[in-house]
């Protein structure tokens, strides 16, 4: 591992110390880095996804349907450019537009919240310009409003009509 090499050199007639020189061989500490390297590469555990729980219905179970009131539901339509569309009933309702801040749909939830009680049903629906971000923003919000009752729901011809006027 290590060589010690002793030099010959005498002076004329004076006794000097022999100068050693070292030369030190790095194979074994090069090789036991790699080891340490390969073993904490593989004994490490990587972070796992945290993903949100979505629980879906049983599509084959088409004669189990309760019946939601108007007045206990809120229908909330995502739009492009990050709008979010929301009215409450289904007769000729006045159309609100916000957006995802702390102060849009999640004050908006908030208030239903406060206003119907905990039975309210959030109805989701989605235009053809939303983005799949928005989706996603939107549950993160009844989650974080704690909505237990919501649907996602394909969008109406009626929906669209509502929405002319809004945009």
């Amino acid at each position: 591992m290590a060589e010690i090499s002793a030099s010959d050199q005498a002076a004329k007639g004076k006794k000097r110390s022999h100068k050693l020189s070292t030369k030190i061989d790095m194979t074994p500490m090069v090789d036991l880095g790699f080891l340490l390297i390969t073993f904490f590469m593989l004994t490490t555990s990587l972070m796992k996804p945290v993903t949100m729980q979505l629980n879906m219905p049983d599509k084959t179970d088409e004669g189990l349907r309760s019946p939601v009131k108007c007045s206990q539901s809120l229908n909330v339509v995502i739009d492009g450019d990050n709008k979010v569309h929301y009215y409450q009933g289904a007769c000729n309702p006045e159309v609100h537009t916000t957006d995802f801040s702390d102060n849009g749909i999640r004050q908006v939830l908030f208030d239903y919240k406060r206003k119907i009680g905990d039975m309210f049903t959030v109805v989701i629906k989605s235009t053809d310009k939303a983005k799949y971000r928005n989706m996603v923003d939107l549950l993160d919000e009844m989650t974080i409003t704690n909505n237990k009752h919501y649907a996602i729901v394909a969008i109406t011809a009626e929906d669209k009509e509502k929405l002319v006027d809004v945009r």
